[in-house]
């Protein structure tokens, strides 16, 4: 019998029906045929991956946000014609470079999403830092400029070269001079492009100014040894280090690298062959060196000349004048003691000062030319390119400006109008040049002043290289076309100077090929991949002092004389020079020391506020000369009293949304010593994401001296030997346990992995006001601890804190990163009534967002607070508006991790993507997952390796490996939750108090 039933194949015969095709008429738009969705467009089968994303790249990223309410999608076009490398929901990585460090750029369907360190790249091994991190931020940055400015007013790049070539011409026929206004260039290609427009216009002059300057330590190489340069420092070679003021670890120089290299002998690969390095910090406040230093000496700025003297004649014997330390018996004493472990250590020793007075680094020279560190510690022939500006350069082009004699000033990667300290006098010489180009990305203080401001590309737009050490090149290359109608600040001076080669691309690819690639053994095509040539360095020779100490010493005691002035301490923090200011991630992130967001304050000692009646959050005038700011107080523990410390970086009048108004402008204060300061009408209550600094006598933070470490591993680390009793039966994980253990010895609380754990997991920004009601956001944080030493005892309890506020100077400090511990016997999960939050079998606590509903039981519950509660829809609520929930930035989300709505709980998923993604890279090569396959984003930014992850059911792994060190403790294990993330006890080298 002959069957009534119609079956269909498939749904595509079913779409085919006169029935189906009636019924949904309407409903589905018919597809535009693929010649009218390319008409006009350029593109065609055979478009290039880069063509394709020129013509139609940003706008595939607006179909991206078809589900988000501010940008709705009338019409999808389909992927017909897919780039060659681009695969949906596959990233590509892309080689480059940010601020001379190497960097690999993850890109998905065309738009960069995250960095990391490159590790092939000798200055950051793989690390990165929190503004490389959030770096990736400012390219979708809405208050960057749309295009070129012309006298003020939206222009066409034609207008603008007319422009310029036309006053380029009167101004050389007159005979004034053009000079080329840069921050430091260490690019070979971008050298040869300001020597190209030098050829064409023969006037022309460059000059490198650098907001934050190390002209001190060139010129006083050039006088010491006949060498202007800034020379590499080799942390790893030194066994002691006795620094004066230089916060290496934080702002100075080279902090990813040298963390890199300093962590080499105080991590747990070296303290478990019982070698540990020395550390001696004399400073005036607490900086990150400071806060990881073994021993610790407060000194006032006025005082540094005198230590540095003080040591130099400790070491020769010899009498020299200004090194009187008779107002700072402290001081004087840690001196001696320090000059006989250099001397002990010689050849293996290092001391730098973080002074730019050249006459202070001139000593410095001396003391290590004694200890014979140059060639050894020191490498004078490898140099750093990293800072090359020259203050005094920059000074005249000041004076010859105001004289009339410059005729044009092309300001490349520099804002001198926010950051040189007289700024008046700089605002009057820019009124008499006639031609003012900015090369700004916004329209910022200094663009302002200009006439012209040829909108630059980001770095991630832009072809370009770098050789920011002697040896070390490194490429830069698009990862996305040019978002706005911006073009890269060398193609325009190319096309000023009318090369024949305007081509950006073109021009670097060819002076690669003629000088860097020749002897390399690389193709380009390799560059490209790799991100870097090293060629072979230079032998380190010994360099012997040629100054002469006695009239650099007598010029010292006479420049610094201890007073009862208030003393000012300037210093770079999170925001490093300020040019990041509009990136909210950055702005969010925590001060290492003071755990302030959002905002610079005036610091001082507690007992010198009170001496002065003031108390925190009061507001304080700050005076010097005729520059005055209102910010306010925090007290630091550990700061030299009759001090006062103020971040430069804030202050900005035109940074963009973020920026703009948030802190007070320090630079005006540059050149000046002392300060006062009076209370002014007004409270300010800052942002701080930590406020409470003890651990209420429980078992937080181990920590034990390296002498009894040597006796006994486990000193310090007492383990809990009671009966412990389970309510709940052991979690198998017959797969794989993902843990974690942390090596307290080498986190310098930087902040960089809380910045890479916010981008790689769409952490939103919630802004100044909710970190002030305590809402931040952050799936990781780093606690701060003060231990304040008094007669030799070490103080943690507040209410002994209060016996010792006489002091508030002699303190030590442990950073400790705290995140979701992942719990085997987690608190959190036996309190959520809708199993929220749920153990895995390879050990991970998770969370199933679409359960929550907002009980917040399991953050009561939890004994680390580490979850976090999303009280708004911070990626889109007007009222949270800090240029991150529009159309165009949220492109930088992970499509790999879900953004988070109001009402849920959050908090540290230990990249469950990545973990995925780790498994299924290696289920698609069919093999087993191996050790280091899967990094964790604090992982693998954090330069000095305080974060090892990986499988616990590996005997082999590193993280087994370590967790099975004597020093391996559980924090609060005594309440047994048993965590999945061990911590090693913090061992400090403090040989100074036992010589």
């Amino acid at each position: 019998m002959e069957s009534t039933k119609k079956y269909w194949k498939g749904l595509e015969e079913l779409n085919k029906t006169p029935e189906f095709v009636e019924k949904n008429k309407g409903e589905f738009a018919e597809p535009l045929p693929i010649e009218e969705v390319l008409e006009g467009s350029g593109l065609k089968a055979s478009t290039p991956r880069r063509d394709f994303l020129k013509t139609m790249g940003f706008g595939l990223g607006a179909v991206t946000l078809a589900a988000c309410n501010t940008a709705p999608v009338r019409k999808s076009i389909p992927y017909l014609i897919k780039p060659e490398d681009v695969t949906p929901g596959v990233p590509n990585y892309y080689a480059s470079s940010f601020k001379g460090t190497g960097v690999i750029v993850k890109t998905r369907e065309g738009r960069p999403i995250k960095l990391e360190g490159n590790p092939a790249c000798p200055i950051n091994a793989g690390g990165l830092d929190a503004q490389g991190q959030a770096s990736v931020l400012d390219l979708y940055d809405n208050s960057k400029l749309h295009g070129p400015l012309l006298n003020g007013k939206d222009s066409s790049w034609e207008d603008v070269d007319k422009f310029v070539k036309a006053e380029l011409s009167k101004i050389q026929a007159a005979g004034k001079s053009i000079v080329v206004l840069s921050s430091t260039v260490n690019s070979p290609s971008t050298k040869k492009v300001i020597a190209e427009f030098t050829a064409k216009y023969p006037n022309t002059k460059h000059v490198t100014y650098d907001a934050v300057s190390y002209a001190g330590i060139i010129k006083a190489n050039a006088d010491s040894f006949g060498k202007a340069v800034i020379p590499q420092y080799n942390f790893e070679k030194a066994q002691v280090v006795v620094s004066f003021g230089a916060d290496f670890l934080g702002s100075w120089i080279s902090p990813s690298q040298f963390s890199v290299q300093y962590f080499k002998n105080r991590n747990h690969k070296s303290l478990a062959e019982k070698k540990m390095s020395r550390h001696i910090q004399f400073e005036s406040i607490l900086s990150q060196a400071g806060s990881t230093a073994d021993s610790r000496i407060v000194i006032k700025p006025s005082q540094e000349a005198a230590a540095v003297l003080a040591l130099y004649a400790e070491l020769t014997g010899s009498s020299v004048s200004g090194g009187n330390l008779s107002s700072n018996p402290a001081a004087a004493t840690a001196v001696k003691l320090a000059a006989k472990e250099l001397s002990a250590a010689k050849g293996a020793a290092l001391v730098i000062s973080g002074s730019n007075d050249p006459e202070i680094q001139t000593v410095v020279n001396a003391i290590n030319s004694v200890l014979g560190s140059y060639g050894a510690t020191i490498d004078l022939d490898n140099n750093s390119n990293q800072y090359t500006g020259n203050d005094t350069d920059f000074a005249t082009l000041v004076k010859d400006a105001k004289a009339g004699a410059v005729g044009a000033i092309f300001f490349l990667d520099t804002n001198p109008a926010y950051t040189y300290a007289d700024n008046k006098s700089l605002k009057e010489a820019l009124e008499k040049v006639a031609l003012k180009v900015s090369f700004a990305d916004r329209e910022d203080e200094t663009a302002a002043l200009s006439n012209v401001v040829a909108a630059n590309n980001n770095y991630l737009e832009a072809w370009g290289d770098a050789n920011a050490l002697s040896g070390y090149y490194t490429i830069i290359q698009p990862t996305i076309n040019p978002i706005y109608n911006t073009r890269q600040a060398e193609e325009s001076l190319l096309v000023w100077a009318e090369s024949t080669t305007p081509d950006y691309y073109t021009f670097v690819k060819s002076n690669w090929e003629a000088t860097i690639l020749p002897g390399s053994g690389k193709t380009w095509q390799d560059v490209l991949q790799t991100g870097l040539v090293l060629t072979a360095p230079k032998a380190a020779s010994s360099y012997s002092f040629n100054g002469n100490i006695a009239a650099v010493a007598s010029s010292l005691a006479t420049k610094y004389k201890t007073t009862d002035a208030i003393e000012l301490c300037l210093y770079t923090g999170v925001m490093g020079a300020g040019e990041q200011a509009n990136n909210p991630v950055l702005q969010e992130t925590p001060d290492p020391i003071s755990k302030v967001t959002w905002d610079n304050y005036a610091a001082v000692n507690p007992k010198f506020a009170e001496k002065l009646g003031l108390k925190e959050n009061s507001l304080v005038k700050v005076t010097a000369g005729d520059y005055s700011v209102e910010l306010p107080l925090l007290l630091q523990p550990g700061q030299a009293q009759e001090t006062v410390a103020i971040a430069l970086g804030y202050g900005r009048e035109k940074a963009g949304k973020v920026g703009t108004g948030l802190g007070k402008n320090a630079y005006p204060f540059l050149g000046a010593s002392t300060v006062t300061i009076e209370q002014v009408s007004g409270y300010y209550e800052l942002a701080q994401t930590q406020t409470h600094h003890s651990y209420e006598g429980r078992n937080v933070i181990r920590e034990a001296s390296f002498a009894d470490y040597k006796k006994d591993p486990a000193t310090g680390n007492p383990h809990n030997h009671h009966k412990t009793y389970d309510l709940w039966k052991k979690y198998e994980t017959p797969g794989n346990n993902w843990v974690m253990a942390i090596d307290l010895n080498a986190c310098t609380g930087c902040g960089a992995c809380i910045v890479a754990c916010n981008i790689e997991n769409n952490v939103p920004v919630v802004g100044r006001d909710e970190v002030r009601r305590r809402r931040e956001m952050h799936w990781i944080r780093i606690d701060r601890y003060y231990t304040f030493n008094e007669e030799g005892k070490s103080i943690t309890e507040e209410k002994e804190i209060e016996k010792i506020q006489g002091r508030m100077e002699n303190i030590s400090v442990v950073h400790q990163p705290m995140m979701c511990q992942h719990c085997d016997h987690a608190p959190c999960e036996t309190v959520c009534p809708v199993l929220a939050t749920v153990h895995s079998s390879d050990g991970l606590n998770h969370m199933a967002y679409n359960r929550c509903v907002g009980t917040r039981y399991c953050a009561n519950n939890c004994p680390f607070k580490v979850r976090r509660f999303n009280w708004f829809n911070y990626w889109n609520d007007s009222r949270f508006d800090n240029y991150l929930n529009n159309e165009f930035t949220q492109l930088v989300l992970n499509p790999d991790v879900t953004t988070r709505f109001r009402g849920v709980m959050e908090k540290c998923s230990m990249c469950i993507q990545r973990i995925q993604a780790g498994k299924l890279q290696a289920k698609i090569e069919r093999r087993e997952l191996k050790d280091g396959d899967i990094k964790m984003a604090c992982q693998q930014t954090c330069a000095s390796n305080a974060i090892i992850f990986g499988d616990a059911n590996d005997p082999n792994s590193e993280v087994s490996k370590a967790l099975k060190n004597e020093r391996v403790y559980y924090v609060l294990e005594e309440i047994n939750v048993q965590a999945g993330v061990g911590y090693m006890t913090k061992i400090t080298n403090t040989g100074l108090q036992e010589a």
